[in-house]
């Protein structure tokens, strides 16, 4: 049996389902790719603002982008708009198969973890509004470290905290920015192919792809627990 890795999971659409903030952004927007622009450019201005040395916590700077965005087309973002913005965000379901495969995972003596750009606050209030908190040993927010993932530092922060070397860890993500991040600070990695998100075909890849978390799940229990 091949000695396990650590497991972390990305949260924010990895586990939790971002469609859920779909209906806000069409009524704010009037259009229905907006949540999709919007977390787009999350993401973006996230990873700007880290390369510049410029740390603002996440739920921030999603507030200041949908401000942004709506600034360019004249459509006004009120007090309201934010608060359920944040609201739902922080409540989000998760996919279906999510539960399932994270007990398979606990059950084939795997050690599960946490790394999100969230707030410590904000994924727990999302991991447990989602009934997923249990599964995990314990929760990292790059807030820990004041460097947004795909930052080397975000993912040397885990590996400081529990005093292991880069290669015991493997990183179960959707987004390829983030599989790239990891695998580039030494990590294993894992992509679930969520809507929209597939290899990139350039850079660190994932030794392991998934349709959903449930065959990213089958694929690491058949590597390192044979037979």
């Amino acid at each position: 049996m091949s000695k396990l890795p650590l497991i972390v999971f990305d949260v924010n659409e990895t586990l939790l389902d971002l469609s859920a903030m779909e209906p806000i952004f069409e009524r704010i927007f009037r259009r229905t790719d907006a949540m999709r622009l919007w977390f787009s450019n999350l993401i973006l201005y996230s990873a700007a603002l880290t390369v510049a040395k410029q740390y603002v916590p996440f739920t921030d700077i999603g507030a200041s982008v949908m401000k942004m965005l709506a600034n360019t087309q004249g459509i006004e973002v009120t007090e309201a708009d934010t608060r359920e913005l944040k609201e739902k965000f922080s409540t989000m379901p998760p996919y279906p198969e999510v539960p399932h495969a994270l007990a398979k995972l606990r059950a084939a003596g795997f050690r599960l973890f946490t790394l999100t750009d969230n707030l410590l606050e904000v994924q727990t209030r999302q991991l447990e509004a989602g009934g997923l908190i249990s599964f995990f040993e314990r929760r990292f927010s790059a807030d820990g470290v004041k460097h947004h993932k795909p930052s080397p530092e975000a993912y040397a922060y885990v590996e400081r905290e529990l005093g292991l070397e880069p290669s015991r860890f493997l990183l179960i993500a959707c987004h390829t920015w983030d599989v790239l991040g990891a695998v580039a600070a030494g990590w294993e990695a894992a992509l679930v192919k969520r809507p929209g998100n597939d290899v990139l075909g350039v850079g660190p890849q994932p030794r392991f792809i998934g349709e959903t978390l449930s065959d990213v799940a089958d694929r690491l229990i058949m590597s390192f627990r044979p037979g």
